[in-house]
């Protein structure tokens, strides 16, 4: 079987996302924001999902696609037999008038490198998920196309006569083609789009070069961070799993899931990856959407909200094809967001620390988080005896999960530690009980005969979520049961590739046939935390065989042949490679020149 990885880059400037494969055909693109339909999604439909593409009059090309280093700007290098030509694309950022410029506009520059290429260029962008075909007006330097809120128009100096005709033509010259929804270009195109690239490519460079981390596997680390980066939503600080719906966790599964939303389980992990490489812009915007979140729910907090913070995210599916022409349903929405998932208040606890801890907040800030950490540790108090769906969102049953409790005892304990900077020895108190309580709980997990915490309460079955009792120092990583759990953690969930499945029971949907990837980043962590640092580092260098020619990575890992599966790209997977690869490099603590 041949080996499937995601051909495609992804571009972004914190306002929209977009992939472009490596033939230049834009996959998907949603505007006008993270999670609105799709204007390009030939990913999941072919004849519906329209075409954006700058593509060869040949049957057979090469392509080598690669991003403008230290940056978010692809370039993608088409040679065929009449010449080679180059298209870049980027979504322009930079700062202007003391504020982030991130239009809503796609710059495609396509410059011809050798001979005489034929290209044509195509430009057919759809609405409502497909089903609306959008009517084309053409003016003298562009085409605008009429049916969606507001007007997507094309802006180019090639010849509109040969775009509206799907003529093929000769590039003898730069040509640039400028994409927008809402206000146009109305500038000079060339100097404007040339400006606007020179600019964005200073943006991220100096983005990187205030990345701060260490030598190890830089070049890995810096294009993780890249791509974290532009999963925010800057209008409100969310950040979303992936830009992407319904990339099947493994073919023919079903487990087909829109994944254009902010998870709160995501919480301690993605503050922990900006504070790790130094960023703390993004982290602050976070904070507040967190912050934001959580002030207006009166009852539970969902395990899921929209980048606006909506609570109702209705799942339906979709009369497309699907990926590859035969993965359905395609899903929009997502029924998770009515789960009990109860480790999410002990996520919002943790992520409240740094208030307290971290002398770059200021007062105002601590203040008004004080209510929203009685408000939450109560809800700990409410949801100690109920049982929930879990991390992985289970459908069909509850369990009382050792995960969930070990985030009722992490966060108990970061509101006892916000306690003792407000002097509330009576917040302190209650945190201190409920810390107790959780510890009881995740010590009925624990498997005496194999030495091994458990799923759940009562249950046999291994989860690689167990893995963070080790990272999150709910066991002493020194200790022998520390290390007893992670071999058998070992014993029963990893492949001889050093992947991790997430669990091996049947779930609602059966057994998993793929691997998910950030539990491999997980047992990286925690050999590191025990100790095994040359294990953790062999085991790094392993999993980075299983990102595609860009270094992105997906969601799944087929185990069998290496193959990427699942939403793609997947944020957790990156934050998963910055968490590992801080966490081996503070256990080196080697100086760069060694």
């Amino acid at each position: 079987m041949a080996k499937h990885t995601y051909d495609m880059g992804l571009i972004g400037n914190c306002a929209y996302l977009a992939l472009i494969h490596k033939d230049t055909n834009v996959e998907w693109l949603c505007w006008p924001r993270f999670d609105s339909s799709f204007v390009f999604g030939p990913i999941m439909d072919r004849q519906k999902g329209g075409e954006y593409s700058i593509k060869p009059d040949a049957e057979e090309f090469t392509s080598h696609q690669y991003y403008m280093e230290n940056t978010n700007i692809l370039c993608t290098e088409i040679t065929a037999q009449e010449g080679s030509y180059r298209v870049t694309d980027f979504a322009p950022r930079f700062r202007q008038h003391q504020r982030y410029y991130k239009p809503l506009m796609l710059v495609r520059k396509v410059e011809p490198l050798q001979g005489s290429p034929r290209i044509k260029a195509t430009c057919r962008p759809v609405g409502q998920y497909g089903d609306l075909e959008l009517k084309r007006r053409r003016s003298s330097n562009h085409i605008a196309f009429l049916g969606l809120d507001e007007e997507v128009r094309l802006t180019t100096n090639a010849s509109l006569s040969y775009i509206l005709e799907d003529q093929y033509f000769v590039l003898n010259e730069t040509l640039y083609f400028v994409l927008t929804y809402g206000a146009p270009l109305e500038a000079n195109l060339e100097s404007t789009a040339e400006a606007f690239m020179s600019q964005t490519r200073r943006y991220w460079r100096n983005w990187v070069k205030n990345t701060s981390i260490s030598n190890f596997f830089q070049e890995q680390v810096i294009r993780s961070a890249l791509a974290l980066k532009i999963h925010q939503y800057e209008d409100t600080g969310a950040i979303i799993a992936s830009p992407t719906t319904s990339l099947p966790e493994h073919p023919g599964s079903g487990r087909n899931w829109d994944y254009r939303f902010c998870w709160m389980r995501d919480t301690y992990y993605i503050l922990n990856a900006f504070n790790n490489i130094g960023h703390f812009e993004e982290m602050e915007r976070y904070f507040h959407f967190i912050a934001n979140i959580t002030a207006k729910d009166t009852q539970r907090y969902q395990p899921l909200y929209s980048i606006s913070g909506q609570s109702k995210l209705t799942e339906i599916e979709l009369d497309l094809e699907g990926y590859l022409g035969n993965n359905r349903p395609v899903r929009i929405g997502n029924d998770a967001y009515t789960h009990i998932q109860n480790d999410v208040y002990g996520q919002i606890l943790v992520a409240l620390l740094p208030l307290y801890i971290d002398r770059r907040f200021n007062d105002e800030e601590r203040i008004e988080s004080q209510k929203l950490i009685y408000k939450t540790l109560k809800k700990i108090q409410q949801t100690m005896e109920e049982p929930d769906a879990g991390l992985w969102e289970f459908r069909d049953f509850a369990q009382y999960h050792c995960y969930t409790y070990l985030f009722h005892w992490a966060g108990a304990a970061a509101a006892r530690s916000a306690a003792r900077h407000m002097g509330d020895a009576q917040l302190g108190q209650l945190a201190n009980d409920l810390m107790n309580q959780a510890a009881a709980k995740i010590e009925e997990c624990f498997d005496p005969q194999r030495g091994v915490y458990t799923q759940a309460i009562g249950k046999h079955h291994l989860d690689a979520s167990t893995l963070q009792l080790i990272m999150m120092h709910y066991l002493d990583p020194s200790s022998e049961r520390a290390k007893t759990h992670l071999a058998e953690m070992e014993k029963e969930l990893k492949t001889p590739e050093g992947l991790f499945y997430r669990y091996k029971h049947a779930d609602d949907f059966g057994v998993p046939q793929s691997t998910f990837l950030i539990c491999a980043f997980w047992y990286i962590e925690a050999l590191a935390c025990v100790g095994r640092v040359d294990d953790a580092i062999k085991e790094f260098e392993s999993i980075l065989k299983y990102t595609n020619h860009l270094g992105l990575l997906s969601e799944d890992v087929d185990s069998r042949d290496g193959s990427q599966w699942g939403n793609f790209p997947q944020a957790y997977s990156h934050v998963g490679l910055l968490n590992a690869a801080y966490r081996i490099s503070k256990r080196l603590d080697r100086p760069s020149f060694l």
